[in-house]
């Protein structure tokens, strides 16, 4: 290995970082810089192809930081960071993993992409629709290129924001994407990172938002490197998934300072227009701001002067989060309604076991979900035995996100069963109709539009030992679903690191053309939802319902002045029975 003479600690004047950590290509070389406060010395191990490996020391900065410009460098050098350990490892501000976690760093430009988005204003401020897929099975190839493809179909559809489930990478061939350990490297699996950002240039071209799903609140068991980096990355805490994160004890300020950047990078190089933050509710954190209010601020800046959406996933349901600062909230834009979900699930499919014992899917039910948002605002739950969800007075109805399949839901039934198989034809077209003209912000999963016949599954991808336990602690968390066991797999649950549970996923979108009574219903309810000042944008004051039977209910909207006039108000009869 040839040892180099140190590096130069800081570019020239001309030469501006983008991010405070990463390796940035600039003009005449690269620029590292990286957090490593529980090392003494830090170098950058080049591997040039045809040449001996190079090591190049950086010098320290302040705060644990290390720094240094290396010239004659570009795009496409891969390396890793060497530290005191004698050993080398990815860069935990990768830009990408051509070989995965476990692999070297590659050099990304993100300039070198050329933007058709210019007059992209962002997602409108009403009026969301929201979609949510996952790249690797949202079509048979998995990539961004073929998503990119059926961009169009969901534009004819009529949604206008695109969800991503995660794509930090992480190991192995396929997964959800909620175990990544690399917070700014979209994974190899889907294509390069141009290639994600080719998807987003043609969503925006098509009229469609892009939000991203990403995990602020663990990171994956294999492939995470920051403790060797910095042990202060992670907080004396545990999560359902793993080790929590640092965001409030002894020096967090480059933790918060990391994901704070992490928000800022998906909108500024890819251009997205808000992101869908995971469980929210084991993120811990007792600064001012809170850390949430912080990745908000975050996005809003990075994308000014567009407009941005922030969703967050929040299982308690504290309504708080969405309220604005100056109210005492954390300032986010929407959450997931839950309850919506719990309570038209058991209404169409009559499950009872879990967390929807809570539920009775009445007409009552729905209604006071309809009209208050949250059907939780604080009473206590008889299956997590405490207090659920907060009150939602003054919170517009738009600020929850409504669906009645998501990937969670749909995986939840042990064979992945969607709806359409688990429900009567005649009430899955009463609740959709109800989802896509509610006052909320309605969401479809993907497939859901046009009945797809493949369901979605658990999986996850991992190295013998890992596998045999995530597989074990699958068969754990599906036991509270017992009732479903018998009735769907008997003890047979899907192995969620075999192969062909992940290609069963693959929707075949072909069925589009072949579905094409549900598309139609889809597609005319949000039509509907688009053209009626009624529906399009509803405060809480311009919707009431009542209980007309035992499976019976009425949605009313008033709209007069100044939206409109009585003759535009408009009425919603569901019958369940």
């Amino acid at each position: 290995m040839r040892l180099v003479p140190q590096a130069m600690t800081t570019p020239p004047a001309d030469r501006v970082r983008r991010l405070p950590v990463g390796a940035e290509s600039q003009p005449g070389g690269v620029h590292f810089r990286v957090w490593a406060p529980a090392s003494t010395s830090v170098a950058v191990d080049v591997d040039i192809p045809g040449q001996s490996p190079s090591l190049y020391p950086l010098a320290a900065a302040a705060d644990g930081h290390f720094e240094g410009f290396v010239a004659n460098l570009g795009p496409g050098t891969r390396y890793r960071y060497r530290l005191d350990d004698g050993c080398a490892y990815p860069d935990p501000a990768s830009r990408f993993q051509p070989a995965g976690p476990h692999g070297p760093s590659e050099v990304i430009d993100p300039s070198a992409f050329t933007w058709t988005d210019a007059s992209w204003l962002g997602p409108a401020t009403s009026g969301l629709i929201v979609y949510e897929l996952h790249i690797g099975t949202f079509t048979a190839a998995g990539t961004w290129d073929a998503a990119r493809h059926e961009l169009p179909a969901l534009a004819t559809l009529g949604v206008n924001v695109i969800e991503v489930m995660p794509v930090a990478d992480f190991p192995g061939r396929f997964g959800w994407g909620y175990d990544g350990v690399n917070l700014f490297a979209p994974t190899r699996l889907y294509g390069r990172p141009d290639d994600f950002r080719a998807f987003v240039d043609s969503a925006h071209a098509l009229g469609l938002a892009v939000i991203l799903d990403v995990v602020y609140n663990h990171l994956g068991p294999d492939g995470c490197w920051l403790d060797r980096f910095a042990p202060q990355y992670f907080a004396d805490l545990a999560t359902e998934w793993g080790r929590g994160l640092n965001f409030d004890g002894p020096e967090s300020g480059a933790v918060r300072e990391l994901y704070r950047a992490n928000a800022r990078y998906w909108i500024d190089e890819f251009h997205l227009d808000g992101l869908r933050l995971d469980a929210t509710q084991a993120i811990f954190d007792r600064s001012t701001p809170h850390i949430l209010t912080a990745i908000g601020d975050e996005v809003r800046r990075a994308a000014a002067p567009r407009t941005t959406w922030v969703v967050c996933e929040h299982e308690p349901q504290h309504g708080e989060i969405v309220r604005s600062t100056e109210d005492g909230g954390l300032g986010l834009d929407a959450i997931w309604n839950d309850d919506f979900h719990h309570s038209a699930e058991v209404a169409l499919t009559g499950r009872r076991e879990a967390y929807f014992s809570d539920y009775m899917g009445s007409p009552q039910e729905l209604v006071s979900i309809v009209t208050h948002g949250f059907l939780y605002q604080g009473q206590v739950s008889a299956w997590q035995k405490r207090p659920r969800g907060t009150p939602t007075r003054g919170i517009r109805p738009d600020a929850f996100v409504a669906f009645l399949e998501n990937h969670d839901q749909v995986a939840n039934t042990w064979s992945g069963l969607r709806l359409h198989a688990t429900s009567s034809p005649s009430r899955l077209r009463a609740l959709t109709a109800l989802l896509l003209l509610g006052p909320w912000t309605p969401m479809l999963f993907q497939g859901q539009e046009f009945m797809a016949s493949a369901p979605f599954l658990f999986f996850a991808d991992h190295e013998a030992t890992l596998a045999a336990l995530v597989r074990q602690g699958r068969r754990d968390f599906m036991a509270q679903f017992g009732s479903l066991a018998h009735a769907d797999m008997g003890d047979r649950l899907p192995d969620p690191g075999d192969p062909r549970t992940f290609e069963r996923c693959r929707l075949d979108q072909t069925e589009r053309e072949t579905h094409t009574a549900a598309l139609a219903l889809h597609a005319s309810l949000i039509a509907l939802r688009r053209e009626e000042i009624a529906f399009r944008s509803p405060s809480s004051e311009d919707i009431d319902g009542a209980v007309i039977g035992d499976q019976a209910f009425v949605i009313r909207w008033f709209c007069g002045p100044p939206r409109g006039t009585a003759a535009d108000d408009r009425l919603l009869v569901v019958n369940l029975g």
